[in-house]
């Protein structure tokens, strides 16, 4: 068997004087769930999916949700979310506008600024190019705009921001449904119930022309049975 191979890159002195293994298996790489399709990818632009993922700072002082929508390899669409960080904040708002319109790999490797954010991007890149997408397995996968439709009608991402010491106990700051004016107590001092202020509704009343005052009362909201309470609490304050 002939010793001669050809090939277009350098070989050492010791690759070169092996005789040539046929190969056997060559059946592509494992197909893969995207959009509602088994893919065999092979470049950047067999990949579509929408994902999120986590990512964390160096030091473990804030995180960033990361939202991407992906299409032929393009990300089409980004949501960033942060919390923790005031400095966080500003990275994504420059994260936002670097993202949509880079392939999956570019945006792989370049700086979003923040480390968590650049974390997240990671966590992404290995979620969509398995196939772990949450699009996989929905056919012609998600719309631009579907980041917008997770956040909900206020526009505001959910957020809960609970604190509590052994010697007072627990004080609900921030729900999902948003900002906490007031808990709710029974007659053992336990937490029945809670009230809220939806601060994107209120928002939104006062662009309308609302005033204040009304558009603050009329995006009041309480969960559980807070209308029983023996006792209401401002959890900022008491």
């Amino acid at each position: 068997m002939s010793n001669e191979c050809i090939c277009e890159y350098a070989m050492s002195h010791e690759v070169q004087a092996m005789c040539k293994v046929a190969k056997g298996p060559d059946h592509g790489p494992a197909p893969i769930p995207e959009e509602g399709k088994w893919v065999q990818s092979k470049q950047i632009t067999d990949i579509s999916g929408y994902t999120h993922g986590i990512g964390w700072c160096a030091p473990q002082q804030g995180a960033c949700k990361l939202s991407l929508n992906v299409k032929n390899g393009i990300i089409e669409e980004a949501l960033v979310e942060t919390i923790g960080c005031s400095g966080m904040t500003h990275s994504a708002a420059m994260a936002a506008e670097i993202l949509p319109g880079k392939t999956l790999l570019e945006a792989l490797n370049t700086d979003l600024v923040c480390d968590a954010i650049n974390t997240a991007m990671r966590e992404l890149f290995l979620q969509i190019v398995y196939g772990r997408t949450q699009s996989a397995f929905s056919e012609g996968g998600l719309v631009i705009g579907a980041g917008m439709e997770d956040l909900g009608k206020g526009a505001r991402s959910m957020v809960g921001t609970m604190y509590g010491t052994k010697a007072k106990g627990v004080r609900y700051l921030e729900m999902t449904e948003g900002y906490c004016t007031r808990m709710a107590l029974d007659a053992d001092d336990q937490v029945i119930g809670y009230e809220f202020v939806s601060l994107g509704k209120m928002t939104d009343f006062i662009k309308k022309g609302m005033e204040p005052i009304v558009a603050y009362a009329k995006a009041i909201g309480t969960y559980g049975i807070f209308a029983d309470a023996v006792k209401y609490i401002d959890p900022r304050k008491e």
